[in-house]
């Protein structure tokens, strides 16, 4: 009789960037969820769960468990020999982000010194360095993980973000094509960054302006230069020359952003354009940053 293998998410990042919306969209989407569980307690935790038959389980664990987080990367390599598929996902967010966030809820963050001054500008100082502890004490994690820049997300982009990425089986590796404007800056999640400004841009031709790169128009405009279907097929020798290596690596996802100057047009038609080749040899997703904020 096939033994079923259970599914584990754990969900794991910076204080104030989201980790409890994500455990939240993970409990709608029936994850059995647990907040806050010490990594020394992670492998009996899921052999109960085992034993009680439940299938699908998501724990959060961020740096208030900051003295055993150097146990855990042994901890999961020895759940994923119990039948387990373990994703990991780590929610960031920029520092001024995360500072404005503290700020508006009046939190303290988990690494603060009791001893801070009720002077504003000391307040802030004192978060500011918290945040950057935090960032050292969870490098390693951050490294094995697949990141969520959650800094232009609000609360329910970022449940359906989550929902998205954990309804791909979890035994294969994901693609993730997202789509990006420059002038809003570089997703801090992205595996490989590649750049669409040098191509062709509709955004001079007044009858495409308003419309997007997954419009037929400017599909249509773009695929007339040679340029653009050599940069594509550029970016597809290379990632199927280098998917092989990082599926053998046990990576769970692999974002690969396109950019160019305001999202819209150029790096959203490479987005779809790249989608189509590779779905039928991987898990492929597709997401447009700029288009999906303003939604």
């Amino acid at each position: 009789m096939k033994k079923i293998r259970q599914e584990l998410v754990l969900i794991t990042g910076m204080s104030g960037s989201g980790k409890s919306v994500a455990l939240h969209a993970l409990e709608d989407a029936g994850y059995l969820c647990v907040d806050n569980l010490p990594p020394e307690l992670l492998r009996s935790f899921v052999q109960l769960e085992q034993k009680r038959k439940e299938k699908r389980i998501a724990i959060a664990m961020d740096v208030r468990s900051a003295a055993s987080l150097p146990l855990l990367p042994q901890e999961l390599d020895l759940v994923r020999q119990k039948d387990v598929d373990v994703r990991m996902l780590f929610l960031d967010a920029s520092t001024d982000t995360l500072v404005q966030r503290y700020s508006e809820t009046r939190r303290r963050h988990p690494l603060s010194r009791n001893d801070a001054l009720s002077v504003d500008s000391d307040i802030e100082r004192n978060l500011i360095e918290s945040i950057e502890l935090e960032r050292q004490l969870l490098v390693d994690l951050r490294d094995k993980a697949h990141i969520i820049d959650t800094s232009h997300l609000r609360s329910a982009k970022l449940q359906s973000y989550v929902k998205s990425l954990i309804s791909a089986p979890a035994a294969k590796l994901t693609l993730m094509f997202e789509s990006f404007a420059f002038k809003r800056g570089i997703p801090m999640h992205a595996d490989f960054v590649f750049d669409m400004r040098m191509l062709p841009n509709p955004h001079y031709e007044n009858e495409l302006r308003d419309l997007s790169g997954r419009d037929r128009p400017v599909m249509d405009w773009l695929q007339q230069h040679a340029t653009v279907q050599r940069m594509a097929d550029d970016i597809e020798r290379f990632l199927r020359d280098w998917l092989p290596s990082l599926n053998q690596d046990h990576r769970s996802y692999v974002t690969v952003a396109i950019g160019c100057t305001g999202g819209q047009h150029r790096s959203v038609y490479m987005v779809e354009q790249l989608a189509q080749r590779f779905q039928t040899d991987w898990v492929t997703l597709s997401r447009h940053r700029e288009q999906a904020d303003r939604a």
